[in-house]
């Protein structure tokens, strides 16, 4: 039963339903007056709480001049807001018309709990700063009956996981209907003849709608109904059908959408992760229904996808079995007139290592998708060398793999205090812009902030944070089944002067929850350290299906129940978005202590950082690309060959150590004038300054805006139903004739002998002979590639260059190439050349995973030629 409101209310039913007050403070703030009481029973969801407001508060309001005034302004900044021009319609012409953004997990609010962890919560930052930025996105995922499960702690610290059924009429979305008013249904076909049917649901994320697709619809099988019953659980197949719903279903979901709508149709189509890989599989189909063979269809579908790999690990990455593939893609099930066997071969792992019995859900993703990316510089890189056997021949270093660093959505992740503070030195909207857009002039005012009210916010948001944790401490305790007379102890728990530590995140192995428990003895000093004492607070969920993980959560309680030190390290259960919002701003420092290099991003020391907490952090994710010993600490890898797993731990840890008690804490605790600390103040200042530009999310959509989107666009653009054909055509007849490619010869031309020297700024002439086969000149590009030799003989840091052809071909068919290569760089230097794959509609020349290089017979092949 819905709340039927007063007539003048009426547009709180729209404020309610669309999750931009979900980072808009003033929309929260009237709905905090409509009833506080009821808005903190409600958790801060608009809709529970305008379920609960009693019929007499709802008529007083709507007879209450001031509050509708600022009702109808509420109501007109959100419309300003969905309809007005923003960053994206002020671009130049040529963007794509729309995205679609596809995500197992979408991390928007606690009040639709669709997400587990980081790549949730970034999906959700993602779509809120496309909306804050005006990018047309379409967000797709799937609604989890009982989303992810909440986490609960036995009395002897065990997690326990429990799941709560989830409504959809009670959540902030609208079911998807036909024009009749029917609603829409999604249909898959399942080996058997059974049928996989799925409602749409959706969500008004700002301006960008997100769909989530239901399998709970009555017309299904009671297996089939359970397809999302819950985020990444069940068995092998029901993940399967899970990533098929997503991807399959998610096309066919946005097509009824745009139809039903008159939303633009998606030129760029973006894999968040290769879990809906399964949706360039199902362009493919609608192409070759409208008259494309396979091969064309999948050089278009290429041509406007773009994939994002988060997982620096193989065993991250969603890999099935070839004959549970194969069987759900039979004549008797999906996609029949696609053979199983060119689907097979997409997640094919057929390279060195891989298993042939297994599909890779991530090699399709890379297979499909014309441009890929890792989620920061060094993720790029770990991404480039685990997929280097889908181009073999290259280095690691040309995989076609970039990177684009994560960013954090600044108006969700930032304390209110924080925005309040900004905004009275420099306007509120100078702040939303900082905030919103980023660049580095815009949080250049932070310099102005007195040291005095810095200091003062750093402290409010401390205490906070001390009465958040002791509620929710008793809380869990209470469950625990602790009685009220042996909780006493837990209003002494924290200290709002106490430099105090944050370490909260999922907790596989890799991130090492318990590195800061290694010696047990020596953290119970620091903790208890009569002059610089230090507190931390403790949160994370295990995989329910991991024991392991379980294990260290437990070790950790069991830790944090000592009544030695339950003062002053607490472990909170059940950590999700309403709970980090409050812990990032209220923490001194963030830690973090991953396995170098498992951690692809990290994306929480960001959301810290824009609220001036220090970060302290392994080298790994982002913060190996931005750290800077002005604004935190670095904790040294002890990744030498010889360490052992043991052996790096305990030195890890006692670095660990070392820097809190010589460094960070002496820091913190070092009082000058007026009591300040004035060196942590500048510390913060320069996180805020620094960083603050760098971390945000609307710089991150941007990048992918200008490097990914819109060329994927003009891609897809260009590749007509014709280009496809040609481009289909041209690379069948490429692959069938580069076994006659090859190098034959390479010598070096200069004026005067080189004798293993030559002079910085002097040039050689470069001849090279090829032999092209069956090809034409016009098919390749014959480079030379030059740069340092490392001491492993290895070229580095090379660049490439053309060389043009000097001569017809010789009566044996071979043909020569010329160029001149500069000595640019002193040191040792050197060369090679090579044979490449080139046309007009490959976005670069590594893509189709050929190349020839010369023969060690074949001449001066590469050489040293300056020391």
């Amino acid at each position: 039963m819905r709340p039927v409101l007063p007539e003048p209310l009426r547009p709180l039913s729209e404020l309610a339903r669309n999750l931009r007050w979900s980072w808009h403070p003033e929309t929260r703030e009237l709905f905090q007056i409509l009833d506080a009481e009821g808005w903190r029973a409600a958790d801060g969801d608009p809709l529970r709480l305008l379920g609960a407001v009693p019929a007499a508060r709802l008529a007083a309001l709507a007879d209450d001049r001031r509050f509708r005034r600022r009702l109808a302004a509420a109501a007109d900044d959100l419309h300003d807001y969905l309809t007005g021009n923003r960053w994206y319609q002020e671009q130049p012409a040529g963007l794509p018309a729309a995205i679609a953004y596809f995500s197992p997990e979408f991390g928007i609010t606690a009040a639709l709990p669709q997400y587990s962890g980081g790549l949730g919560i970034l999906a959700g930052d993602h779509l809120k700063s496309a909306s804050d930025l005006g990018v047309p996105l379409i967000g797709v995922g799937l609604l989890y009956r009982h989303g992810y499960f909440r986490q609960a702690l036995s009395r002897e610290g065990w997690q326990q996981e429990h799941y709560p059924l989830l409504d959809p009429n009670e959540l902030p979305l609208t079911l998807l209907r036909e024009d009749d008013g029917t609603p829409s249904v999604i249909a898959l076909a399942l080996p058997g003849g059974r049928s996989l049917r799925a409602h749409v649901w959706k969500a008004e994320v700002g301006r960008v709608p997100l769909l989530l697709l239901d399998s709970d619809v009555e017309e299904n099988a009671s297996g089939e109904r359970d397809v999302t019953d819950r985020l990444y659980g069940g068995g092998s197949e029901h993940r399967l059908l899970q990533e098929m719903l997503l991807g399959i279903g998610g096309v066919r979901a946005v097509r009824t959408y745009c139809r039903l709508t008159g939303h633009p149709t998606p030129e760029v189509f973006h894999t968040n992760e290769g879990h809906a890989g399964f949706l360039g599989l199902e362009r493919i189909r609608e192409l070759t229904a409208d008259g494309l063979d396979f091969d064309a269809a999948l050089e278009s579908v290429r041509a406007g996808a773009v994939f994002t790999t988060h997982t620096p690990v193989p065993a991250g990455i969603d890999r099935f079995d070839r004959g549970l593939v194969a069987r759900h893609f039979a004549d008797d099930a999906e996609l029949p007139g696609i053979d199983p066997d060119l689907v097979l071969g997409l997640g094919a792992e057929d390279y060195p290592g891989g298993d042939p019995a297994l599909f890779n859900m991530a090699v399709m993703g890379l297979r499909l998708a014309q441009r890929a990316n890792g989620v920061s510089t060094l993720h790029g890189q770990v991404s480039r060398q685990m997929f280097a056997g889908l181009w073999p021949g290259f280095d690691a270093d040309e995989v076609p793999i970039t990177a684009i660093t994560n960013g954090v959505h600044a108006p969700t992740w930032v304390a209110p205090e924080v925005f309040r503070l900004g905004a009275r030195r420099v306007g509120v909207g100078r702040t939303e812009d900082a905030l919103t857009l980023g660049g580095s002039e815009r949080w250049d005012s932070i310099a102005e902030i007195s040291d005095a009210d810095v200091w003062e916010l750093r402290r409010t948001l401390r205490e906070q944070l001390v009465e958040e944790v002791r509620e929710r401490l008793r809380a869990s305790w209470r469950e625990r089944g602790a009685g009220t007379a042996e909780l006493g102890w837990i209003d002494g728990v924290l200290d709002p002067d106490v430099l105090t530590i944050g370490f909260a995140r999922r907790v596989p192995s890799y991130k090492r929850l318990t590195l800061m428990l290694r010696d047990r003895e020596r953290l119970t000093r620091l903790l208890l350290d009569p002059q610089r004492p230090i507190q931390i607070v403790v949160a994370g969920k295990a995989h329910p299906a991991d024991d392991g993980g379980k294990r260290l959560v437990q070790e950790l309680v069991r830790f944090a129940d000592d009544p030695a030190v339950r003062h002053r390290i607490v472990f909170l259960p059940d950590y999700g978005m309403a709970m980090a919002q409050k812990l990032y701003p209220g923490c001194d420092v963030w830690l973090n202590n991953p396995l170098r290099p498992l951690e692809a991003c990290g994306t929480s020391g960001m959301k810290a950082a824009l609220n001036g907490c220090l970060n302290l952090s392994v080298l790994d994710g982002w913060w190996d690309e931005w750290y800077e010993p002005d604004f935190g600490w670095a904790i040294p890898t002890a990744d030498g060959s010889g360490t052992d797993e043991e052996r790096r731990d305990d030195l890890e840890a006692a670095a660990l150590y070392d820097l809190l008690a010589e460094r960070v804490a002496p820091r913190f605790y070092d009082r000058g004038p007026g009591g300040l600390p004035g060196r942590w103040i500048e510390m913060v200042r320069g996180t805020l300054a620094t960083l603050g530009p760098k971390v945000l999310a609307g710089r991150m959509v941007r990048e992918y805006v200008g490097h990914l989107y819109h060329p994927a666009a003009e891609s897809q653009r260009a590749l007509t139903p014709d280009a496809a054909r040609e481009l289909a055509a041209w690379k069948a007849r490429v692959r069938a004739a580069w076994p006659g490619v090859a190098v034959d010869h390479v010598e070096t031309v200069s004026e005067g002998p080189l004798n293993g020297t030559a002079e910085l700024g002097s040039t050689a002439t470069l001849r090279v002979s090829v032999t092209l086969g069956d090809l034409d000149p016009s098919d390749v590009e014959v480079q030379a590639l030059a740069g340092r030799v490392d001491p492993a003989d290895r070229l580095t840091g090379t660049s490439a260059f053309p060389l043009k052809p000097a001569a017809a071909p010789a009566l044996d068919g071979r043909r020569l190439y010329e160029g001149s290569l500069t000595f640019d760089r002193t040191g040792p230097f050197g060369y090679t050349v090579r044979i490449l794959p080139a046309h007009r509609l490959l976005a670069q020349g590594a893509e189709m995973g050929l190349v020839a290089a010369p023969a060690e017979a074949s001449g001066e092949a590469a050489g040293v030629l300056m020391r």
